[in-house]
């Protein structure tokens, strides 16, 4: 596989990894999700019954207001926060909301960021650079075949914002 580093315009928050949960939806602390069972649970939402606590989610957009800053903070004190969140584009309220919940964040890419990202993939976020690395999956990181080595050679694929 190629490796994928994409660009945002916007991100905070700290260098984290883990694995995704990536989905053409939008993002709704107060409306999408059960925050007790730590899960999303709106029944039209395209990640519903999966447990969001601890990974990447890498969405369309934000919705919501106020309550969706709160209620990331809410959850993080309560160590049933993702990880870090990703959005095609975002708001200004929920942008607030993951630097107050200390969650870190990338906004803003050229290309759709849920049709590139692999669910269920691992993935480096670095805010200071403004990237999402995908990484190797386990098992391709083993993997010592000559097919491996091949594949190691593919050329990397670089989706950079236009300025």
């Amino acid at each position: 596989m190629s490796e994928i580093v994409l660009t945002a315009r916007c991100a905070l928050g700290r260098k984290v990894s883990g694995e995704t949960l990536v989905a053409k939806d939008g993002f709704s602390a107060r409306y999408d999700l059960n925050r007790l069972r730590g899960v999303f649970s709106r029944p039209t939402h395209k990640l519903v019954g999966q447990s969001y606590i601890g990974r990447i989610l890498v969405l369309d957009t934000a919705k919501g207001g106020v309550a969706s800053a709160w209620m990331l903070n809410e959850m993080q004190s309560r160590d049933m926060a993702p990880l870090a969140i990703v959005f095609n584009s975002v708001n200004p309220i929920l942008a607030q909301g993951a630097a107050l919940g200390n969650i870190t964040m990338l906004a803003g890419f050229d290309e759709d960021v849920t049709a590139i990202v692999p669910h269920a993939s691992w993935v480096e976020i670095d805010p200071v650079a403004k990237t999402l690395r995908v990484l190797p999956s386990d098992r391709a990181s083993h993997d010592t075949s000559p097919a491996h080595e091949e594949a190691g050679a593919a050329r990397t694929v670089r989706v950079v914002p236009k300025r």
